[in-house]
């Protein structure tokens, strides 16, 4: 009789528990699984990845992907401090390849170049690498730690001028905001940063023989905490509507 009474239990306890388990998770039953993806990421994508990420939340409903913007060098060490976050993009192979042990294998995902940015009409009538050599300009650089001031320095050593910055700034928009108020007459940043502030600055091309070609790498992070949801993003960074809304905002093709 006991034992009756004890299987009765149970099948009344399960036939309890059985439809709240129904309506219990955060997906809500039959809709798309809620997940929150961080992304850290070169400050050179702060404005394009505002596009692709709404679109790729329109792609994938339930999903939100917020982006942590910074120079790449400065990512590096938070995924070494070992930061709460999904996937990386940095602006360089180099600031990658040294995180081997805490990512996924890296996709490159947009190329970029450099262009020399100056205030709206070039006033200082600067026309190529040469004129930053000039001791009257207020030229600035990114730090040689950060990948565009890497590639500015490069560039200039291969074309033997010397310049001394009056600043080295920790990231692209660093060097930007300086020439847009006015505190630098130059600097050198990426094509697409120039292009971002139309209207506010110029950019004075340089000729493919004498710049430098940025590759953007994506991967997943070891520690992520939806692996799977982190992968499906680095994958679509890849696809056809990704590189269109690059390609839109001036980045090359990988």
């Amino acid at each position: 009789m006991t034992f009756r009474r004890r299987a009765a239990a149970a099948a009344f306890t399960a036939a309890l528990l059985l439809p709240l388990a129904a309506c219990g998770g955060d997906d809500g039953g039959d809709g798309p699984k809620k997940v929150d993806l961080t992304v850290l990421a070169a400050s050179s994508l702060t404005d394009v990845f505002a596009t692709a990420g709404a679109a790729y939340e329109k792609e994938n409903p339930g999903t939100k992907v917020a982006f942590s913007f910074a120079g790449s060098q400065e990512l590096a060490a938070q995924v070494r401090q070992g930061a709460p976050a999904d996937a990386l993009v940095t602006a360089d192979t180099k600031t990658m390849d040294g995180l081997r042990a805490e990512t996924g294998k890296p996709t490159v995902i947009a190329k970029n170049r450099l262009v020399i940015a100056v205030a709206e009409g070039n006033p200082e009538k600067i026309d190529g690498l040469g004129d930053l050599a000039d001791s009257r300009l207020k030229v600035v650089l990114a730090a040689p730690e950060v990948p565009v001031g890497r590639y500015g320095e490069q560039i200039l050593d291969r074309q033997k001028v010397e310049v001394k910055p009056v600043s080295q700034e920790p990231n692209v928009r660093a060097v930007l905001s300086k020439v847009e108020l006015g505190e630098a007459d130059a600097g050198l940043v990426y094509k697409t940063d120039a292009a971002a502030a139309a209207g506010k600055v110029d950019a004075i091309e340089i000729p493919d023989a004498q710049n430098a070609v940025a590759r953007y790498p994506a991967a997943t992070l070891k520690d992520s905490e939806h692996s799977e949801a982190a992968a499906a993003f680095v994958t679509w960074l890849s696809g056809p509507e990704a590189r269109k809304i690059l390609q839109d905002a001036g980045f090359q093709q990988p």
